[in-house]
């Protein structure tokens, strides 16, 4: 038996920006329509090593393969010279569960499809025209929340926040070729966050930075931190303020979303949650339908996610002989 190996490089090669956003689309749709047969997230912390593992698998219907996820992220990693995320995807043929796959990407398709996701709420839920971007976290996944974003909407002026200005600045050296707009680094998240039509929360923050005083009439705010249930990046106050409240997975995100903090301290009510992003893209619910409402996208992250990155770059590399086969 063979088993196809993909390296990081191979890997990025084989999905791009536009092919990203279309399978995390479409994959939101299906998770929404109950066809996506996947357990709940498996969460492991180190904290003796400031360390967090997620374990996360799906079926997508029609599919050949289904996919297992481990992704990780150590955030002491930076002062060793190593990266703060990593990970792989194993690729399983559906029909008989044989291995057929091993995706080494370094946790690359997990933050790629992570900043999917925040384009596919950008594009149901932000105002068509913005002006002005917050972003707060200028991390690897501000990076792939901007890049993502930039394929549905062009904001003029990008405000970054970062606990570490120096950061803050090197994240804008960075993406400026990439996202041409005039990018200001702010020295504190209200600077970010005031008067900016849409906001990106990108952090591992366990306690909130952002207030529901300095948001806008008319912001949208996707918030894609708070993937475990210690993590927060929005006081609750925020989701209260909200005139639309939409989960990437309800049940997921009573458990380890903003969602969550908001239900437990009391300022909003399960029915105040309007629902989930692919019943949007499915046409059930409406999304947007106004300019001065406040909208909220909480993102948790879902295997559905993980398994429609994979199967792109899996279908092509079997199409094109990518990789390297190895016997086992």
């Amino acid at each position: 038996m063979k088993v196809r190996l993909l390296t990081e490089k191979e890997i990025r090669g084989l999905i791009d920006w536009g092919e990203a956003v279309e399978a995390v689309e479409k994959s939101l749709a299906s998770f929404s329509s109950g066809k996506v047969i996947s357990p709940d997230v498996v969460n492991l912390d180190l904290p003796r090593f400031q360390g967090e593992v997620h374990i996360k698998s799906a079926y997508l219907p029609g599919e050949e393969f289904y996919v297992i996820k481990v992704a990780s992220g150590f955030y002491q990693n930076p002062a060793q010279g190593l990266p703060v995320g990593n990970g792989l995807m194993l690729v399983f043929e559906a029909k008989t569960g044989r291995p057929h796959g091993i995706l080494f990407d370094n946790g690359y398709l997990t933050e790629m499809r992570t900043g999917a996701a925040g384009a596919v709420a950008a594009k149901h839920l932000a105002r068509d025209k913005i002006s002005i971007a917050g972003l707060i976290g200028a991390g690897a996944q501000a990076r792939f929340q901007l890049r993502a974003l930039m394929e549905v909407r062009k904001p003029a002026e990008i405000r970054v926040w970062s606990r570490d200005p120096a950061h803050a600045r090197a994240f804008i050296e960075e993406m400026k070729p990439v996202c041409p707009a005039e990018y200001i680094a702010v020295g504190s998240p209200a600077e970010a966050v005031g008067g900016a039509d849409l906001v990106v929360t990108a952090t591992p923050s366990r306690t909130p930075l952002v207030k529901a005083s300095w948001l806008k009439k008319g912001a949208h705010i996707t918030a894609v931190g708070s993937d475990g249930p210690e993590k927060q990046e929005l006081e609750p106050e925020v989701l209260a303020a909200a005139d639309l409240i939409y989960c990437d997975s309800v049940k997921q995100c009573l458990r380890l979303g903003e969602v969550h903090h908001a239900l437990e301290k009391k300022v909003i009510t399960r029915a105040k949650i309007s629902g989930e992003l692919g019943e949007i893209i499915l046409g059930k619910k409406p999304g947007r339908f106004g300019d001065e409402q406040i909208t909220v996208a909480d993102l948790t992250g879902l295997g559905a996610e993980d398994a429609a990155a994979a199967a792109v770059v899996y279908r092509k590399a079997l199409s094109s002989g990518a990789g390297t086969l190895v016997e086992i």
